[in-house]
């Protein structure tokens, strides 16, 4: 029986980064993968090739739309979707190559099949060949990810109804795409087929997007996805879906109940969201506790209830970000090699990849209200930032709130054109400790996007030069 120092279950961000730092820490380590190829979800049909063919879709559009307003002329561009789904694939292919590279390049062995838990220091994993082996491991860690959230009584056939994982194979565009949940995922998937020609509506249960965000900004950016076409129908719930026509038949009406309205769509997203991925696991003989959300109970250290058993990601509280999984797996490779790991919750960025982008990081107002805590709020629009102007992307602003007594920064959230870029220098003033004024005084090169975060801290202390 094979033995190990570490057996990580899930080859995801998480799994796969946790792997590599053990591996630079000396011990001996394997990863189970139940998939073809190493990755997870994010890699392989999540993160990753969403973003390709959100830039890919964002090209079309510019190409059709602004690039005579530049001065350049060509001609209508036309959309070859089975080149562009390639596009996406040489991407996902290139990203899971590498992560088989990695796990060579630090020796660790990788063990393809369904890992189960065989109580402490024990897992199984069942080959695709039906053929089952055991390894042995000093500790385990779970880092299975998750997996999307069904609507009751609605089936998922990833054809005409279909997950996140349908969403990024269409073989056509269709005509009307009607998306159930205004989250992340929602809106960034209708982004690309909007893109691409199809009418985009969103049905949200509650009445607002990107619930948690700060309502400031998602007012905005609301505002800014109806300019570019989205229809939102807010407070409102999907009953049923008749697919038995060409057309399917959405039911919605209202969340707190009320006369139905009939929708007719070619496609139908449902992207209300993910559960932890812990099913199949043998977390319950093992002895594993679970939370009322399904989720690995974990201490400060992310022990599980049974020693030697550990758990990151999605499948333990916080936030279902690859990011968040990353820093989690770095962190207990170092607690079980003797190190101090450490994961800051408080500092961990938010990104939706529209165009403009949303990012954020620390609290929103609300949080800050609902605390009462003192705080001073500094804002800079785009509309002032010299860069944008010119390139004609001035939609959205910069939001730096600071803790009213001390100037300490406490959250910061951005509207615009490489927002996910800008969030990181607010990230890391934040690790520190910094505050408004720290980054009202940093240098910033001129002309860049960035100048508006800076705008935003000098606006704080009511100084801003260019507003």
């Amino acid at each position: 029986m094979p033995s190990y120092d570490l057996v990580i279950i899930g080859t995801g961000p998480g799994g796969y980064v946790c792997a590599i730092r053990a591996a630079q820490l000396g011990l001996k380590v394997a990863v189970v993968e139940k998939q073809p190829t190493l990755g997870g979800t994010c890699l392989n049909i999540g993160c990753m090739p969403s973003k390709a063919l959100l830039y890919a879709s964002e090209m079309f559009e510019e190409a059709g739309h602004s690039f005579a307003k530049m001065g350049i002329t060509v001609a209508a561009p036309k959309l070859d979707l089975p080149a562009m789904m390639a596009f996406k694939q040489q991407g996902i292919d290139g990203n899971t190559k590498g992560v088989e590279f990695l796990m060579k390049k630090n020796k660790i062995d990788v063990i393809h099949g369904k890992g189960k838990l065989l109580g402490a220091g024990k897992v199984e994993v069942a080959g695709a060949d039906g053929k089952s082996q055991t390894v042995e491991a000093k500790n385990i860690v779970i880092a299975t990810g998750s997996d999307v959230a069904r609507l009751k009584g609605i089936e998922i056939d990833e054809k005409r109804i279909v997950s996140s994982t349908g969403a990024l194979s269409l073989d056509k565009v269709p005509e009307k795409l009607i998306v159930v949940g205004a989250g992340v995922i929602g809106l960034e998937l209708g982004s690309v087929w909007r893109r691409l020609g199809a009418q985009v509506t969103v049905v949200e249960f509650l009445d607002r997007i990107l619930p948690g965000m700060d309502g400031e900004v998602v007012k905005q950016f609301q505002r800014i996805l109806e300019k570019q076409g989205f229809v939102f129908k807010l407070g409102a719930k999907v009953t049923s879906i008749d697919s038995s026509a060409a057309k399917l038949k959405v039911q919605v009406e209202a969340a707190a109940g009320g006369n139905p309205e009939a929708l007719e769509a070619d496609v139908v997203l449902v992207a209300i969201g993910r559960v932890p991925y812990t099913s199949g696991l043998g977390l319950t003989e093992a002895g594993v506790a679970l939370d009322e959300r399904g989720r690995i109970k974990i201490d400060g250290h992310f022990a599980s209830s049974v020693k030697g058993i550990y758990a990151i990601g999605d499948v333990v509280r916080g936030p279902m970000l690859a990011h968040k999984a990353e820093d989690e797996g770095v962190a207990v490779a170092e607690i079980l090699a003797g190190k101090a790991g450490h994961v800051n919750y408080d500092v961990i960025p938010g990104v939706v990849y529209t165009t403009p982008e949303v990012s954020s990081v620390g609290k929103t107002e609300e949080e800050l209200k609902e605390a009462g805590v003192a705080y001073t709020v500094g804002k800079f629009p785009f509309t002032a930032n010299g860069r944008s102007k010119v390139n004609q992307t001035t939609d959205g602003f910069v939001k730096i709130l600071a803790d009213a007594k001390t100037d300490r920064v406490l959250g910061v959230h951005i509207v615009g054109r490489e927002a996910g870029e800008m969030i990181h220098e607010a990230a890391v003033l934040m690790e520190f400790g910094g505050s408004a004024e720290d980054l009202a005084r940093t240098c910033h090169a001129h002309p860049t996007r960035s100048e508006a975060v800076k705008e935003a801290a000098l606006a704080v202390g009511k100084r801003a030069i260019h507003m």
